[in-house]
Parts: structure tokens; sequence; C-alpha cells
């Protein structure tokens, strides 16, 4: 994980990870369903990991978190990251009266990987930086103090923090060998990323409905492309730069998206034969 050998030798973290993907395993439509979304916001995250100096594991924290889907938790945390309020004016994504950062993948998956680099930093450990993420810089370290622990897998903590980090890691082998674990599908039935073009809106728009009739396209499609709007307006006092994604003539339909896709077969192992 990460470029780190996890201590699989090791009874209870072998145990740990294998508790995590039988759970997953047998979710069948949720992981299903996230396996589908893979391949529309994969295709956006993996770059940023890359140029960000990032591990490309660390896309699947993004699965564990939120299962790519914009979600909000009983704590207040949003988007595919799961930024809490607080945390997310720390890393720069700021929020509007109709407009929240945390719902731009985007602007949220490079502000995921300034907080992981400066925690990798402090902890010199990608896992545990992971951990940081779940349950904070000042918590985590009280616990290895009190422990004089170094690593996560022999580190003592709350139960969702314990299990934080095998989630990622179980989600990572299935997703990378998905009909290893009894997922078979093919490319075309999955979420292709939608083309759209993109335009910068700096001042304030009081009616989005008219907004979206002006640029010719349905609201639903307005807001289901552009999920950090939040509200049927966006009051821009500073004349922030938003980037809005408006929906290309044929980005919606469903054969242009997999155009490229229609030849493939689906292979399935049965009996010893292909």
């Amino acid at each position: 994980f990460c470029g780190k050998i996890i201590p699989l030798d090791n009874v209870y973290v072998r145990e740990a990870l294998d508790k995590e993907l039988t759970s997953i395993m047998y979710n069948h439509s949720v992981t299903f369903l996230i396996l589908k979304r893979a391949e529309r916001y994969f295709p956006e995250i993996e770059p940023i990991l890359k140029n960000q100096g990032v591990p490309d594991d660390i896309k699947y924290l993004a699965v564990a978190e939120s299962g790519l889907a914009n979600v909000t938790s009983s704590a207040k945390a949003e988007g595919f990251w799961q930024f809490v309020p607080s945390t997310a004016k720390e890393y720069g994504l700021e929020s509007l009266e109709g407009w929240d950062d945390r719902y731009d993948l985007g602007k949220a998956t490079i502000a995921t990987c300034q907080y992981l680099k400066k925690k990798k930093s402090i902890f010199n450990d990608w896992a545990l930086a992971c951990a940081s993420f779940n349950c904070g810089e000042s918590g985590l370290r009280n616990r290895m103090a009190e422990q004089d622990c170094n690593n996560y897998w022999d580190l003592y903590t709350n139960t969702e923090t314990s299990r934080y980090v095998y989630r990622i890691i179980a989600y990572k082998l299935i997703m990378e060998n998905p009909q290893q674990y009894g997922y078979y599908f093919r490319k075309k039935d999955t979420y292709q990323p939608i083309p759209t073009n993109e335009i910068i809106v700096d001042t304030t728009i009081n009616d989005l409905f008219a907004f979206a009739k002006q640029m010719n396209v349905p609201y639903k499609y307005l807001r289901n492309l552009n999920p950090a709007i939040r509200d049927s307006k966006i009051i821009n006092k500073g004349n922030k730069k938003l980037k809005i994604n408006i929906p290309t003539q044929t980005s919606l339909s469903w054969s242009y998206l997999t155009k490229d896709l229609k030849n493939e077969q689906l292979i399935i192992k049965e009996e010893g034969n292909y």
C-alpha cells in the first residue's frame, strides 16, 4: 500500500484486512455501483494525485470515505473526500451562499493531497497519514505516544480508525482485481466520463433556472454536473471565479459515451474454461 509491504504474516493484520474484504465483498449492490462509478471519476482523480506527488493508491481513500458519491456525514463532512467545514477552510476550500468547494472534485482532491502530504511529513508514513485523515493529527499523535508505537499496524485506537486503512486497502484489492472477488461486468456497462465545456463565472447568479435556460441545458443536468452548486442561486459578492461545467451537445448520449466499447466481450471463467 503506497509502496510499502503490509505485514500480513501478523495474524491481527491479516484478520483485520480479511474482515474488511468480507464486509465489502458481500455488500454486492453497493460495491458493484462503486466499481461502475470508478470508471467516471478515477480518470479525474488520478492525474491530480500524480501531479501532486501523492501515491495513486490514495484514490481508494475517497472510495472508503464516500463510495465515490457526494454524501454528507453526521459530523457535517461533505463531498467525495468528506471534509468538515473547518478543515476545508484550512486547505483552501471556500464556500459561498449556494456554492461549496468541497463538492468540486478537482479542488477537493488537491486539498486532500495537501493534507496528506503534510501529515506524511509529520508521521513519515502514508498509512498513518491516512489514519490521521480519519481521526485527526492530535488524536493519532496521542495514541502513538501513549503506546510508544510508531506504525499503524500495531496501534490500538478507536474502532473506526482501527478499521479505516484496512478498508482502503480492501477496496484497492477488490477494485484492481474485481473478477477475482466475484464481480463481472463489461466496461461499456460502467459509468463513463461525461464530456463538458467549462465556463468561468465571477458574478452573482440570482436565478440558476434562468441561467440554465440561457445555457440551453436542463437545470437537472446543470446541478448533476456541478455538485458544488448547492442552491438555486449563487451569491458571489467577492467575485470569486467559479468553474461551471456545461454538457456538450453529444455528451449525454449513451451511444456516444460507449462508442469505442461496443465490441467488448465479457470473459468469465467457468469450470476451467474461458
